[in-house]
């Protein structure tokens, strides 16, 4: 028997500190997911390295990486900019969310446990509190962690990596909508309905109520 292989691995993984380049990416992300960047502003690699205190090294690695997931978009001889997302890509987004996210919530009202409900439920109870304290950003994001919450649920991986970059460009329209007069609290609303759905296991009403979720967010952004 191979020596090693009789060994029983009790190892907790090393705590791996983050790169700059990393700290970089997740920083210039954060500012561009939250709106604190515009799609009307433009910005160098040499200005978002002296607002960083870094160097340009791994400033130029991040916003590649960026302009990679659809993010930001480079402009010749000027910059980079925040990637406005057309009408027809918001189409797109939501044809594919919809498809995606509808089968997965049938699917999980078979299997939900309460203790998934629970959870879920807090985060609607998070965004409440975001949305008395007019926190748009902290609501954006709760609602993002509604969203990949479910796909976590039915454990579907590969699934969840397509949605993340298709939140993430939903995060770039999503504060324009959640500004839309009492969106917030439709979103509640909404949310609440898809968990009673989930909760009472029907799979039917649970879809249509992801379905028209996602239905009228499309609508309060193209209209």
């Amino acid at each position: 028997m191979d020596y090693m292989a009789s060994i029983k691995f009790n190892i907790k993984p090393i705590d791996k500190p983050s790169t700059t380049k990393e700290r970089v990416y997740n920083e210039i992300k954060h500012v561009i997911l939250s709106g604190y960047i515009s799609s009307e502003e433009i910005f160098t690699e040499v200005k978002l390295a002296e607002l960083l205190n870094t160097s340009r090294t791994p400033v130029r690695e991040a916003l590649q990486d960026l302009i990679k997931e659809g993010l930001i978009v480079s402009i010749p001889r000027k910059g980079m900019t925040v990637r406005r997302v057309t009408e027809s890509e918001i189409e797109q987004i939501f044809l594919l969310r919809t498809s995606i996210e509808t089968k997965i919530i049938r699917k999980l009202a078979k299997i939900i446990t309460p203790e998934q409900l629970k959870m879920l439920k807090n985060i609607c109870k998070q965004q409440k509190e975001a949305m008395l304290a007019n926190d748009d950003i902290a609501f954006i994001k709760l609602d993002q962690l509604f969203h990949t919450s479910l796909v976590k649920f039915v454990d579907f991986e590969l699934i969840e990596q397509v949605l993340l970059n298709l939140h993430n460009l939903s995060q770039l329209i999503g504060l324009r909508a959640i500004k839309k007069s009492n969106r917030m609290n439709e979103v509640l609303e909404e949310h609440m309905s898809i968990i009673s759905c989930m909760e009472s296991k029907d799979e039917e009403k649970s879809g249509e109520a992801m379905t028209l979720h996602l239905n009228n967010t499309k609508h309060t952004l193209i209209n």
